[in-house]
């Protein structure tokens, strides 16, 4: 007899767990960036540097949070507000670098829409959002049990 459930017990493919290790990457490079740029040069651009340690730390959230989606949807949640918030900064670190480029005056992660990573900054929210969607899609869907 078909039941629904809401909560999958584990990722349907390794695209997830992909995505998952693309971020945990992402947060490597970017704490160890920052972490080098706020210790030898934090004066010469502060705000981009301290924005590059705040996405090292979304990185972190959202890829912990996309490991641990299908379990639960506090986590789906976490999930979607890194993301979220992911996508926004990006946006708009990309866009003022390149109308205000003083207030960026050396490369971060998101600056460029993420140049400086092969735009992966810019893309892999994108594909989070698209992941967290197919959660939900199939949550919905009459499983045989």
């Amino acid at each position: 007899m078909p039941t629904k459930t809401d909560v999958q017990t584990e990722p349907k493919t390794g695209a997830s767990r992909i995505l998952v290790a693309v971020y945990i990457v992402l947060f490597l490079a970017a704490t160890g960036r920052s972490i080098v740029q706020i210790a030898r040069d934090f004066d010469a651009a502060p705000l981009a540097y301290s924005l590059s340690l705040v996405a090292a730390v979304v990185y972190l959230v959202a890829g912990i949070s996309l490991a641990l989606a299908h379990r639960s949807n506090t986590w789906r949640t976490v999930a979607w507000i890194a993301l979220t918030f992911e996508l926004v900064g990006v946006l708009a670190v990309g866009v003022l670098s390149g109308t205000h480029p003083e207030l960026f005056p050396a490369d971060t992660v998101w600056s460029g829409f993420g140049r400086g990573y092969v735009y992966i900054p810019f893309v892999l929210p994108l594909l989070g959002i698209s992941y967290l969607e197919s959660m939900r899609t199939s949550r919905g869907k009459a499983v045989v049990a």
